[in-house]
């Protein structure tokens, strides 16, 4: 006896409007092609179909909430205004409307599902324009907090080189052979913070032979990609200062003495007044997405909505 199979099933209801799983497919045609093309076995490849499933969803009861606005406002887009989004989207790309259209075909989408597309962003800023541009409110003090969060950003994804020179502990050792490499580590640093060459005592000490024709470096790196440990000694000394020795064990056990020193730091951070129109502009775009998702859930209130997927 055949298995019948589902082929249609509701995935939501926003009020009296359901959402099809047709639906959701279509819209996630486009995602389906990328994830096929960066996941790299199928097991990732499922995780990352249901949550980019799960998102989209969202994003559609999102949606429906916003179509329902914008008919109690009156606010409709025209076939018109379609075609120029399309053609503004097409310039600033540096491609003709045809090129722009062709590609989103190459995505996944049809013409029209790239219409439509183009005409829920459109609705989306009337409603933004109509509902919360006016909520949007940006003083200095949200400026200078978008700033600290910026250098906080910047100071994690900026390069850093450090030289370290290494000196490792076996396992088992016994604590006089702890002391002894403990002391060697403390002679490393007061021979380093004297002035002596910090390239020379890794040629002569350091335990790392793979950095030993680098001064113990490894190259430039984002600070949020070092061990902790050196995270620490990147923050918090100068190009040319030289670190307490640190006590390493790695993901696989293994322990060593580190003496690190700063060859170069992240690059400088501009001042505030520098940047400010940055990140007042900065400011105002994490204000308005504040205040769209507050606006969105005062949508939600007194609305029916039931996700099933």
């Amino acid at each position: 006896m055949a298995q019948a199979s589902i082929v249609e099933r509701v995935v939501a209801v926003v009020g009296d409007r359901p959402i099809l799983l047709s639906e959701l497919r279509q819209r996630g045609r486009p995602h389906m092609i990328r994830i096929s093309m960066q996941a790299p076995n199928p097991s990732q490849q499922a995780a990352a179909e249901t949550e980019m499933y799960r998102e989209l969803l969202s994003r559609m009861v999102d949606e429906r909430l916003e179509e329902g606005a914008a008919d109690k406002a009156r606010l409709t887009v025209t076939a018109d205004e379609v075609d120029t989004g399309i053609r503004q989207v097409a310039a600033q790309a540096k491609l003709t409307a045809n090129d722009l259209v062709n590609e989103a075909k190459r995505q996944g989408l049809s013409e029209q599902d790239y219409r439509d597309e183009i005409r829920r962003q459109l609705l989306e800023g009337k409603l933004f324009q109509l509902r919360v541009r006016g909520r949007v409110r940006v003083t200095e003090q949200d400026g200078r907090a978008a700033y600290s969060r910026w250098v906080a950003e910047y100071a994690k994804q900026s390069p850093v080189d450090l030289r370290i020179l290494v000196l490792q502990v076996s396992a088992g050792s016994s604590p006089d052979t702890m002391r002894a490499r403990t002391v060697l580590a403390d002679e490393m640093t007061r021979r380093a913070r004297a002035g002596e060459d910090f390239c020379q005592l890794v040629m002569n000490y350091s335990e790392d032979p793979s950095t030993k024709a680098t001064c113990g470096s490894r190259g430039p790196m984002p600070l949020n990609n070092l061990f902790p440990e050196l995270q620490k000694a990147a923050t918090t000394l100068k190009p040319g200062e030289t670190s307490d020795p640190l006590s390493f064990r790695d993901p696989a056990g293994n322990q060593a003495l580190l003496v690190v020193q700063v060859a170069s730091s992240a690059q400088s951070i501009p001042a505030y007044e520098q940047v400010r129109e940055q990140m007042m502009d900065r400011a105002f775009v994490e204000a308005t997405e504040r205040q769209r998702k507050l606006w969105l859930q005062e949508l939600r209130r007194g609305v029916y909505i039931d996700v099933r997927l």
